[in-house]
């Protein structure tokens, strides 16, 4: 494996192999480095910008390590990159935003000074992931675990323009994928009496927890208008009881408000709208009110739901609370 690694020695590699992705990544990082070291900050602002901009798409090469690449390397043991590199891509992001600053301060010594900092970061991490991290996950995941990681790095994305080629190539991808074959995936938990959602597994009741333990109200109402489902929490903005399951929605507003729940119905239906949004003091409270479309795959409205918030606390938070602080 050593062979493919390095600048330049990514060729030997699939096309579109996560590894492969990652190491044509490092290749941009460096040709982004150089030029922005050759360009003139001051009578190129324009085109410095575009490029450093560029150069801050590396966010989505660190977030494909930490949410796709790392969960692979612990499920076979190895966590030190989940905890070790992960601090060090934090130190970088913190590097970028004091280069940011520096930037909208238009300080030519600063940005100069906070911009090799993130270089040489950059130069460092790169040099760890191609003597270290990569060849050894390459050597570690199956050739399943790399097409299914494909699969979640394409949520993700990519610091390129155009995506990477499909992995495996087109002409292969004639098989139930394994993200979507359950008996291929090898999952810490049983699948028995599980419902398969878009990403995950979950127990009926753990649904109905997750829905519950929620701080928002949300109500479901179907298609055809009736009110299907509301989330039963503790602490619930507005009242609501079981005779609302199967009742028509517009039966379920006082007649002030009816019109407008009608009209967001019908522009819902007609894909005029998809969100509406509305907040009002209740109860000495502020309260948020959103209501979405429903659509399935096909774009086809399936319903609407309403949530409601009490973000009372929200909008006095002040400043930023980094440290957890239970006092």
């Amino acid at each position: 494996m050593s062979e493919f690694l390095g600048q330049n020695q990514s060729s030997g590699l699939p096309e579109g192999h996560p590894v492969k992705v990652y190491l044509d990544e490092n290749q941009l990082i460096r040709e982004l480095i150089s030029k922005i070291n050759r360009i003139n900050i001051e009578e190129e602002k324009e085109a410095f910008t575009e490029l450093f901009e560029k150069l801050c798409l590396v966010e989505k090469h660190f977030a494909r390590k930490e949410n796709q690449l790392f969960p692979y390397l612990e499920k076979y043991g190895w966590t030190s990159p989940s905890q070790n590199m992960w601090a060090f891509h934090d130190q970088i992001r913190d590097e970028i935003k004091a280069a940011r600053g520096a930037i909208k301060s238009n300080n030519i010594l600063s940005i100069s000074q906070n911009l090799q900092q993130v270089f040489r970061s950059l130069e460092h991490i790169l040099q760890v992931e191609e003597q270290r991290l990569l060849p050894r996950a390459f050597n570690m995941l199956s050739k399943d675990d790399w097409e299914e990681m494909r699969a979640g790095d394409e949520e993700i994305g990519w610091m390129f323009d155009e995506a990477p080629p499909a992995f495996p190539a087109l002409s292969e991808q004639n098989y139930i994928h394994p993200s979507q074959d359950t008996k291929r995936r090898q999952l810490p938990f049983s699948l028995e009496n599980r419902i398969k959602l878009d990403e995950g597994f979950m127990l009926p009741e753990q649904i109905n927890w997750l829905l519950k333990f929620m701080p928002v109200d949300i109500t479901y109402v179907d298609e055809n208008d009736i009110v299907i489902f509301y989330n039963r929490g503790d602490n619930r903005v507005f009242p609501r009881s079981a005779g609302i399951i199967g009742r028509e929605v517009k039966f379920c507003h006082p007649p002030k408000s009816v019109d407008q729940v009608l009209m967001i119905l019908r522009e819902f239906k007609a894909g005029r709208r998809d969100e509406a949004e509305f907040w009002i003091t209740f109860k000495g409270k502020f309260i948020h009110i959103r209501y979405f479309a429903i659509r399935d795959d096909a774009g086809t409205y399936k319903g609407v739901i309403e949530v409601s918030q009490d973000v009372t606390h929200i909008r006095g938070l002040e400043g930023q609370q980094r440290l957890l602080d239970w006092e």
